[in-house]
């Protein structure tokens, strides 16, 4: 409770709002700011405020006068504002229809605010299931001497300390299911106190654990991870220093399936192969339904080029080869491109083993550091008719601000046009309204359509898809 007020006498606040880390948000009457963590829209609440500033306050709920009719009871026993609670989910109080309301408008906001954009459409959210949607996840590791246990999971809620998780609804139910024992092994091992992290990976048909560990295992420890892989059907992966010291664990005695990472995008008889370290497939429901929804909103015809920027795997890039005469890949990390360039090679075999009729057309990948891009570096990429954009949570800043100033400025000599479409896929609607300001503003483009992707469901997380026509 603020120590401004006595007893008696504390504000209930209105709730108007939630921000982009789903904090409720009101105002006293002073004017001041008020975030209210664990607060939902159009609730009267009363706040322990913890921290202050001149023009706002930061705290959690004390007392729920007035409920929201969107608030549910959490599904998770860790979910909360209690001490301890996981802090891997921020919504799970806010029934689902809500949750994609609330990222709908946060998406809205930001280009109408930041970007001053106001779409022409805004297309229906993607949705896939609720749970157990996690595919892909990295795990906390504490080994806590005092008490001589073990814990593995997501960190509490705003502290570096490690949740006391036995299972975790967003995770498949078989990762759940593996926390207490992967608590148990690692309690077992001899260095228990030198493991920070496990990262998982899932593919359609393989789980991977990579082990980040800071000392040597010992013969003993390696076995017990050998025994824990036969007998839960997992692959072990070891990191003893960087992501290039990542190594499939294995033993001449104890031959552990080592069939590759992969999912399946079936709607391109596509079979995509990964490293458990690479970030992709976190949601394999709404991936697929993303890809397919990128591909009808590029309207690709026979005749069109395309540039996929930012490609990774090539998750959009071969997609796109299926039905343009040329598609190009650009990506800033060269073994990113090595499994791209490796995922066309072997799906093209797999075309030629099963005759299959969809023919993969000609895909060129490049490697380029696209947070420097300039004018003159774009000018160096054949014209393409259309675009595709899907950068990290940096946005795209110097590639959108390359194509405006050859648009702005165009070099008459040569014959490089901008392309007539673009879609642009997001993780940070912030730096997408940056972005669309200036495709908007000063490249002449119009936003004929943007929707929100729910790609992390009971999370403040907000993906979404942006469309751009060259007016």
């Amino acid at each position: 409770m603020s120590a401004d007020y006595p007893l008696n006498q504390i504000p209930v606040l209105d709730i108007e709002s939630l921000d982009l880390d789903a904090q409720g948000i009101a105002h006293r009457e002073d004017g001041k700011v008020v975030f209210i963590e664990g607060a939902l829209p159009y609730e009267k609440v009363t706040v322990n405020v913890h921290r202050k500033k001149n023009n706002w306050e930061q705290g959690t709920l004390k007392q729920l006068i007035k409920p929201s009719s969107q608030r549910i009871q959490p599904a998770c026993p860790h979910f909360g504002l209690h001490p301890g609670a996981c802090g891997g989910c921020k919504m799970q109080h806010i029934n689902m229809f809500a949750q994609i309301a609330v990222k709908q408008r946060v998406l809205e906001d930001n280009l109408q605010h930041l970007g001053k954009v106001v779409p022409e459409q805004i297309i229906r959210p993607l949705q896939g299931p609720d749970w157990a949607y996690r595919f892909r996840a990295r795990l906390s590791v504490r080994y806590v001497a005092k008490k001589g246990t073990v814990l593995i999971g997501f960190h509490e809620r705003k502290s570096s300390y490690v949740a006391d998780m036995s299972t975790c609804r967003v995770l498949p139910d078989h990762l759940s299911k593996l926390l207490l024992p992967l608590r148990e092994l690692i309690g077992r091992l001899q260095i228990r106190d030198q493991c920070p992290q496990i990262e998982i990976a899932c593919g359609d048909e393989t789980t991977a654990l990579v082990l980040r560990h800071l000392a040597p295992l010992s013969p003993p420890d390696i076995q017990q991870l050998l025994d824990f892989s036969g007998k839960y059907q997992v692959q072990w992966w070891l990191q003893p220093k960087g992501i290039d010291s990542i190594a499939l664990l294995t033993s001449r005695d104890n031959k552990q399936k080592q069939a590759g990472l992969f999912y399946d995008l079936p709607e391109f008889d596509l079979r995509m192969f990964f490293r458990p370290i690479d970030f992709t497939q976190v949601n394999p429901a709404i991936n697929r339904k993303l890809v397919t929804r990128a591909i009808r909103l590029l309207d690709i015809q026979e005749k069109d080029s395309l540039i996929d920027w930012f490609c990774g795997l090539g998750n959009f890039t071969l997609p796109m080869a299926r039905l343009a005469r040329k598609v190009t890949g650009v990506e800033g990390s060269k073994p990113l491109l090595e499994w791209a360039d490796q995922n066309r090679q072997l799906n093209k075999q797999r075309d030629a083993d099963v005759q299959n009729q969809l023919f993969l057309h000609p895909v060129d990948f490049k490697c380029m550091n696209l947070f420097d891009m300039t004018a003159e570096e774009l000018l160096g990429f054949d014209t393409a008719d259309k675009w595709l954009i899907d950068p990290p949570r940096e946005g795209a800043f110097a590639l959108v601000k390359s194509l405006v100033d050859l648009i702005e400025h165009p070099r008459i000599e040569l014959a490089w046009k901008p392309p007539q479409r673009i879609v642009y896929v997001s993780c940070n609607p912030a730096t997408l309204a940056r972005d669309a300001g200036l495709l908007v503003h000063m490249g002449g483009y119009r936003c004929t359509a943007a929707g929100m992707v729910n790609m992390f469901p009971h999370t403040a997380h907000v993906e979404s898809i942006a469309v751009f026509e060259l007016t």
